[in-house]
């Protein structure tokens, strides 16, 4: 009876959004008569950081700190439209919707503030620390603050804007309809070590290396925070989570957490991430988003590194100990592959 160790490699490229009408999100933002700015989405943060990201994208447009800026997601009913969070879509689609709707409220704010120094709005510059100053000349200048309460208790403006992206509709072949879905794909590579025990079947990960290109990463912590619990997702899927037998059925089957059976802190292995970066043409400051390619490599991949420990194919989610030992049983025994 022993361990066997075993490497398994996968690479993906991952489609950000679809072709569906065009895949809209819509963006609404406005500033408060004190200078702060509020972006109002439909578009849900599940806790992928779609609040943090689109934050900073305003902030960026505006040419105002990131701490003047607020993010709000409202509802269908009262938030301006979005296709959904969902197909890894949320930085590049509203954040193209922030940052259109940014820049139409950053124009009427510059031409606030052109009215207050006495210049043309082409001439004034923001410096992102809250200030708009003649370009040349940092000493005329007037806060963002100052022109957002001039526009609306002077001028009789309303400091804000709309946005909305879009994506061209994709030609089709009208003998074969093939048409192109998405606007950009994100790419990963993966490899995971594990250990299989040959008298339990149970597996080990050992270790995981990845590789993944994001565009831009926009936020870096938030991104490697993402990846790493995208990969401890894919582990679950790959090793432990099911419904079955009894799915759709839930006689017999697990009801809650305790029976439900999902890894702990003491299955956490090391993960060692490469972040590349390759703006994407069409996408906010060049930003992709992870989403759920986070999780996808990890399954093949864990999958080959069982195969290469002990020469078992498993083709059904979750890998379990019982199809691996009985994977090792129809071979007559295990029968490790060659390691690279």
């Amino acid at each position: 009876m022993a361990r066997h160790r075993g490497k398994g490699f996968a690479c993906i490229n991952y489609p950000i959004g679809m072709n569906l009408g065009g895949d809209p999100s819509q963006a609404l933002v406005h500033s408060n008569p004190d200078g702060k700015f509020m972006v109002a989405l439909s578009s849900i943060d599940l806790g992928q950081g779609m609040k943090s990201v689109t934050r900073q994208i305003a902030a960026e447009t505006l040419g105002v700190p990131v701490e003047d800026v607020y993010v709000e997601t409202a509802d269908s009913d009262t938030g301006p439209h979005c296709m959904g969070s969902f197909a890894s879509r949320g930085t590049h689609r509203v954040g193209n919707a922030v940052i259109q709707a940014s820049l139409e409220a950053r124009a009427v704010m510059l031409e606030a503030a052109a009215e207050e120094l006495e210049v043309n709005a082409e001439d004034l510059v923001t410096d992102g620390k809250g200030n708009i100053h003649v370009r040349g000349a940092p000493s005329r200048s007037i806060t963002t603050a100052e022109a957002s309460g001039a526009a609306q208790f002077k001028q009789g403006k309303t400091v804000s804007g709309r946005g909305i992206f879009l994506i061209p509709l994709s030609e089709v072949d009208p003998d074969t309809g093939e048409m192109t879905p998405v606007s950009c794909f994100a790419h990963a590579a993966l490899i995971a070590e594990v250990d299989v025990d040959d008298e339990t079947g149970e597996v080990a990960i050992v270790e995981i290396n990845s590789a993944y290109e994001v565009g831009r990463a926009l936020n870096p912590k938030l991104i490697e925070q993402q990846l790493v619990g995208g990969a401890w997702m894919g582990t679950s899927h790959a090793l432990w989570e099911t419904t079955e037998p009894y799915y759709p059925s839930r006689e017999h089957g697990p009801v809650d957490f305790n029976e439900y059976v999902m890894p702990g802190p003491g299955d956490i292995a090391p993960h060692n991430i490469a972040v590349l970066e390759r703006p994407a043409p069409d996408g906010p400051y060049g930003g992709k988003g992870p989403g759920e390619m986070c999780a996808n490599p990890v399954l093949p991949a864990i999958a080959n590194a069982v195969y290469n420990a002990v020469g078992v194919r498993v083709d059904e989610l979750p890998i379990t100990p019982e199809k691996i030992l009985r994977g090792i049983l129809a071979n007559g025994g295990a029968k490790p592959q060659a390691r690279r």
